[in-house]
């Protein structure tokens, strides 16, 4: 399972020019899910990302997690970034999880979030949206559950 997870002051998510998701102080996560990922990856990037000290503190160092800033979540399944770029100019999705395995895994990751105390809002799997943020640094990490 791979996320890029990105420190915003601001972010949403429109899908058919509907807001389905809107977070202020937080975390955009973008997650994709692989077709050899499970639960135990979810859980792993969940752990993660939930104690990840990538907030300012009083001294303006990174020092505080999301839980620590009270901070909300935005999770948008993002399939393209288990894309295979090694060849040619098309990328291959061979390794990205079929749809209803991905979505259940996406799900299973929001819930498993949301009992850290993490305000969760998320996209829509599948869909195509429009994901907007003010990127707050810029702070961009990218986690995946096999390294």
């Amino acid at each position: 399972m791979i996320a890029v997870i990105q420190r915003c002051s601001r972010g949403k998510v429109t899908v058919s020019q509907k807001i389905i998701g809107k977070i202020d102080h937080g975390l955009v996560i973008l997650l994709g899910v692989q077709k050899d990922d499970s639960e135990i990856d979810a859980d792993f990037l969940v752990n993660k990302i939930s104690g990840l000290r990538i907030f300012a503190d009083e001294n303006d160092k990174m020092n505080l997690s999301i839980k620590d800033i009270t901070g909300s979540a935005l999770v948008i399944s993002q399939f393209t970034l288990c894309g295979d770029t090694k060849k040619g100019r098309r990328p291959s999705f061979i390794n990205a999880a079929p749809p209803e395995y991905g979505n259940r895994l996406y799900e299973y990751f929001l819930s498993e979030l949301g009992k850290t105390g993490v305000s969760v809002q998320s996209g829509e799997f599948g869909a195509m949206m429009d994901v907007e943020l003010v990127n707050d640094g810029p702070v961009t990490f990218v986690l995946n559950s096999k390294d």
